[in-house]
């Protein structure tokens, strides 16, 4: 076993988290040397991250919602650096955690610590990483319109009830979509870019997609006859039971096309685009999960 090291970079609303505290002193006194640093303002993650490289750690933990796990990975990428990264799950949807399988209890995330790293790779927009997925459409409007008392107060139970609230907005886009041996246009209302499998608390948009594969799963989801209804079923389960009318395919890279401009959620993050190109860096990061994670599966 190597030098047991890591640093924690802590978002900061979760500095007062005493079940955080208790799981941080637990591994302490099981023997583990862990710093703690916390995020106050945008550029904190990527500093810290090379502040934690240049220190020495070997072993880096992302504490926080789905954010700040692209944050630090996303920083720990680009540096070229060799640790290896942790994720402890604080958000109100943990979508990329509970798709890996990793446990949602802080004591336990951290004992992934003790597990091996395993390569696994990032998806990329126009140069950006992202962890879990690019959203695009009325889902994306509806997670980047949420309030984030009504996340803290309902978890993400609050997505569902927002979109609820939005139905009068629902409307398609339309977009030009073109990767290897794959093209498609037209009106949707929803788009799955997914290096993980979930998004928006809970709502599968690309069930079989890994991590360690080389790919992105993509979904589209056209614009159907009655989007109200077919909205519900989205943001009630995702895309199960939309299968049959959703265009999907596996590619290394896609181009987006959107004339209209597009709503994009990039791991929490909302964006908007007219033009984008989606990609992957395939074993960009070291990562400890749990025996058996369902995202791995790769060749």
């Amino acid at each position: 076993m190597s030098e047991r090291k890591a640093l924690l970079i802590l978002h900061g609303k979760q500095a007062q988290n005493e079940e955080v505290r208790a799981a941080v002193q637990a591994l302490r006194d099981s023997g583990w040397q862990l710093a703690v640093r916390l995020t106050w303002e945008g550029g904190d993650a990527a500093r810290l991250v090379d502040e934690a490289l240049a220190a020495g750690y070997p072993r880096l933990i992302a504490g926080g919602g789905d954010g700040t796990l692209r944050e630090v990975a996303e920083a720990l990428a680009l540096s070229g650096g060799q640790a290896s990264l942790a994720l402890l799950p604080l958000g109100t949807a943990n979508d990329f955690c509970h798709a890996a399988g990793i446990p949602q209890a802080a004591e336990a995330a951290l004992a992934l610590l003790e597990r091996p790293a395993v390569a696994v790779d990032l998806g990329e927009m126009d140069g950006q990483l992202f962890l879990n997925m690019a959203t695009g459409g009325f889902g994306s409007k509806v997670t980047a319109h949420t309030p984030e008392e009504l996340k803290r107060l309902l978890g993400g139970a609050a997505y569902f009830l927002t979109g609820l609230s939005r139905f009068t907005e629902v409307h398609s886009a339309f977009g030009r979509f073109r990767g290897p041996g794959f093209a498609w246009e037209g009106e949707f209302l929803a788009l799955g870019i997914g290096n993980g499998r979930q998004a928006g608390g809970g709502h599968l948009l690309c069930p079989q997609a890994c991590i360690d594969d080389g790919r992105l799963d993509i979904c589209i989801l056209p614009a159907p006859q009655d989007p109200v209804q077919t909205l519900g079923t989205l943001l009630s389960g995702g895309i199960l039971g939309l299968e049959a009318v959703a265009v999907t395919a596996r590619l290394p890279w896609l181009e987006v096309e959107a004339p209209e401009g597009l709503d994009i959620n990039l791991d929490g993050e909302p964006l908007r685009r007219s033009a984008s190109r989606f990609g992957v860096r395939a074993a960009a990061l070291r990562l400890h999960l749990p025996d058996g994670s369902p995202l791995l599966g790769g060749p």
